[in-house]
């Protein structure tokens, strides 16, 4: 299991979000994660990234586990991962090629011929072979979302978390990022993806899991199995905080 999750309960600061999480997703899986907003959501993703401390329950991402886990290794997990974000985050004052290539020295590496070649590699592999030089504010939205998929393949990542990676998109472009998207996990990549967009899944459709009710539960053909026990509602508001990853 690229994510094995059981009896997991994920807060807040104080404030419990999600109790009795069990979540299991393996390899080349390609997995849904939907839900309204202030329902646990990010809390989730940002507890799968080590940003969000495990406290109660059995976790391990990428073979890190999230209970046990030091601060000092954390950095260690996220090169396992990959991370898409809604709203790119490239850096507008560096290129393509010099966006890529700080990340790869933010992560170690060294040796310039091999980070070039991995640079072009990345880039081949989203179709901007020949757009490295440019920068991002020449480029389409779908084209710079395509060079933040490249950014999260650069460390061969067993695990790409997408956060509404094309709520930003018109829906062509949001079919193309789909399509490459479902490409890179048939290839051998576990990916979460939170997304609002039904009609896209409507056309791409994988399973999906939901977090509802201080739960998480499994959406089969549209009818709600719940993963893990329930908690009553409250009339308390939601505590999670909103944002991107």
């Amino acid at each position: 299991m690229i994510i094995d999750i059981s009896a997991a309960q994920i807060f807040q600061k104080q404030n419990l979000i999600l109790q009795d999480v069990n979540l299991k997703i393996g390899k080349s899986e390609f997995v849904y994660l939907i839900g309204k907003t202030g329902s646990g959501k990010s809390s989730l993703l940002k507890t799968l990234y080590g940003d969000l401390p495990l406290t109660e329950g059995e976790a391990t991402v990428c073979d890190f586990d999230l209970k046990t886990i030091k601060r000092s290794k954390i950095p260690f997990l996220r090169r396992k991962l990959g991370i898409v974000f809604q709203d790119f985050q490239l850096l507008s004052d560096r290129s393509v090629n010099d966006n890529l290539n700080f990340v790869l020295q933010a992560t170690g590496w060294k040796d310039k011929t091999k980070m070039q070649e991995r640079i072009k590699e990345v880039l081949e592999n989203v179709g901007l072979g020949a757009k490295g030089y440019k920068f991002p504010h020449e480029l389409s939205g779908g084209e710079q979302q395509r060079v933040v998929i490249a950014r999260a393949l650069l460390n061969e990542p067993d695990l790409i978390l997408a956060d509404e990676p094309t709520g930003n998109l018109d829906p062509e472009t949001s079919e193309e990022i789909m399509k490459l998207l479902f490409d890179i996990s048939k290839k051998g990549k576990a990916i979460l993806m939170a997304t609002h967009d039904f009609h896209l899944m409507g056309k791409f459709k994988s399973r999906t899991i939901k977090c509802e009710n201080a739960t998480v539960v499994e959406v089969n053909g549209g009818v709600e199995t719940p993963m893990v026990a329930s908690v009553p509602s409250t009339d308390e508001p939601s505590q999670e905080e909103g944002g991107n990853l």
